[in-house]
């Protein structure tokens, strides 16, 4: 429901504050204090945009902001919130709007700046404004068919029949891949054998490349390795060109160490590590010379690393920057290749999945078809007494059910196939004419404001338990009606706000009479300025209110007498009808 609504320099509204409270709100004042300018707010607020001509003189700007409490089974609207990352605080959505002269505009949803298509999505999930404006879901021919099966009680036969479309499309799009011809499916088969059969001839390890790297790098500097092993070895052993060698030196050392022990015993220890340090020398100086010697010149070997190292590169070029990656590329085609050789197979149990789909929902439409009928039939019993108890018995409604034949469509029972989408094989249109003898129109056709105000209070009231947006905002319902009418659409306006928050701008005592809450918008002015304003009326305010309403501003005890008669005649209505 609408909470509090704060409108600054619209029109003649300076600034207000508005709290309406649940149930029926009546909002009166005399004609130009700015009482349709509550609902002009709260349509611009929700469409995010207005004309410049609606911004105060002298302002730059228009501000409107709206905080809306949501209930716990708006569902809906709670999941498009939650997808666009707009989810309530607590509960609690905060719609606000900056508009600015030359047509620019800032919506925002709470404290988001939104797009003003998604605004309007939103915005037409919490609110219904029945009257000059267009922001009115019955309108929108796309939710009749929401509306009629909510009215039908269909919605478990309706979320299977959606269930079952929705595994059907699915379906049907994987047989389309592989109904893909022979000749492709054949040329998709001889590529995977190919590129299977180069990966596993390869026989790639896992560290393969880094050894050969390795390897081919000690291969191509094999002789320079040999030359440096060799003058390590004859410098620690000696030859004729290395001089004196390290081993004989150390050995010279030794007697050296021994004279000096015999002097200083301390040096013991010191003998010990220099002939582990003999011993050592020697056995790498023996290591050395055998490394050199096997590394004789191989250039067939050199060749063999070169041209494996070249495959796993040219292997890598095609499948992936490492082995691990070739490998695993590998696994994917045996996969693919494995899927088309029994792609005949499957291709079968697609096409007898997709044969029993269609016939279980065609059982399924059938069905829907057959509830919408019947709630339509219902509908128009129903919304045909409304309109009687609202002096509009000369109107018609009806519900226009309709189908598209396709060949290619879902078979029903009646043996006939139709087009259908995940609602079903039905499209349905609210229509009516407002004067004998004119043939049956969509609702947006209905040409007075008035008119179609009340046409869709009767509507609305029909649909009370299948409508689930929570505020229902009524402006000039009352035109061209009298007192007997006027008290009528009070009741029905009444009755309806049990279900949702409604609003009623109206001139009609007879109606404001039953409001669980009344506002009155005035204007004064002061110098050049005028400026409009919203006050909450109770007891003795309202009831001269009311009385202003019979007899104008120089109302009479009489006049406040019948007020006092209307106030008590509603609510005596309004206990009995609890």
């Amino acid at each position: 429901m609408l909470s509090e609504l704060t409108v600054r320099n619209f029109g003649i509204i300076e600034a207000i504050t508005w709290e309406p409270a649940g149930g029926l709100n009546v909002i009166t004042g005399e004609t130009g204090a700015g009482k349709s300018l509550v609902v002009d707010a709260v349509e611009a607020l929700l469409s995010g945009q207005m004309q410049e001509e609606d911004i105060r003189s002298g302002a730059e700007a228009t501000q409107i902001e709206g905080i809306f409490r949501l209930a716990r089974d708006q569902a809906a609207l709670r999941a498009l919130l939650a997808e666009k990352g707009l989810e309530a605080d607590e509960d609690t959505l905060l719609v606000s709007g900056d508009f600015r002269r030359q047509g620019r505009a800032t919506p925002r949803i709470n404290r988001q700046a939104v797009a003003r298509a998604l605004l309007r999505d939103i915005g037409a999930l919490m609110v219904d404004i029945h009257g000059q404006s267009g922001h009115l879901s019955l309108l929108n021919r796309e939710q009749h068919l929401e509306f009629l099966d909510a009215y039908a009680h269909s919605g478990e036969t309706r979320r299977r029949f959606a269930a079952m479309a929705m595994e059907l499309s699915q379906t049907e799009r994987e047989l389309q891949v592989l109904q893909k011809s022979e000749q492709e499916l054949a040329r998709q088969r001889e590529l995977l054998n190919f590129q299977i059969d180069e990966i596993r001839r390869a026989r790639l390890q896992a560290g393969e490349e880094e050894a050969l790297t390795r390897e081919l790098a000690r291969l191509a500097a094999a002789e320079k390795l040999k030359a440096a092993a060799y003058e390590i070895y004859a410098i620690i052993y000696g030859d004729e060109s290395a001089g004196a060698a390290v081993i004989d030196r150390l050995n010279e050392v030794l007697p050296l160490l021994k004279k000096a022990i015999e002097t200083d015993p301390s040096l013991e220890s010191k003998l010990g590590y220099l002939a582990e340090t003999s011993s050592g020398l020697a056995e790498l100086a023996r290591d050395i010379r055998a490394y050199g010697d096997k590394l004789d010149d191989d250039p067939r070997r050199l060749e063999e690393v070169q041209g494996r190292l070249e495959l796993i590169r040219g292997l890598k070029r095609k499948y992936g920057g490492s082995i691990g990656e070739i490998t695993a590329y590998l696994a994917r085609a045996e996969d693919e290749l494995q899927g088309l050789t029994h792609s005949g197979e499957r291709r079968e149990a697609l096409a007898a999945r997709t044969g029993q789909l269609k016939k279980e929902m065609g059982a399924l439409a059938g069905e829907l078809s057959a509830a919408r009928s019947r709630a339509a039939r219902k509908l128009i019993e129903a919304v045909h007494r409304e309109l009687a108890d609202l002096n509009m018995s000369r109107v018609e409604f009806s519900v226009s059910l309709t189908r598209e034949a396709s060949p290619e469509g879902l078979p029903l029972p009646d043996g006939e196939s139709y087009r259908f989408n995940s609602r079903g094989v039905d499209n349905a249109e609210f229509m009516a004419a407002t004067n004998p003898g004119e043939p049956l129109k969509p609702l947006a056709k209905i040409a007075s404001a008035g008119e179609i105000s009340r046409f869709m209070l009767a509507l609305k009231v029909s649909l009370a338990e299948a409508d689930t947006i929570p505020v229902l905002i009524f402006d000039e319902i009352d035109i061209g009606i009298g007192g007997r009418s006027g008290e009528i659409i009070g009741e029905k306006l009444w009755k309806l706000a049990r279900r949702h928050q409604v609003i009623c701008v109206t001139h009609l005592p007879q109606i404001a009479a039953f409001a669980d809450a009344h506002y009155r918008v005035s204007k004064k002015s002061a110098g050049e300025r005028t400026t409009s304003s919203i006050t909450p009326l109770r007891d003795e305010a309202r009831r001269k209110e009311l009385a202003v309403m019979l007899a104008g501003p120089r109302y009479t005890p009489t006049a406040l007498n019948a007020a006092t008669e209307l106030l008590e005649k509603a609510e005596k209505w309004k206990g009995a009808a609890a």
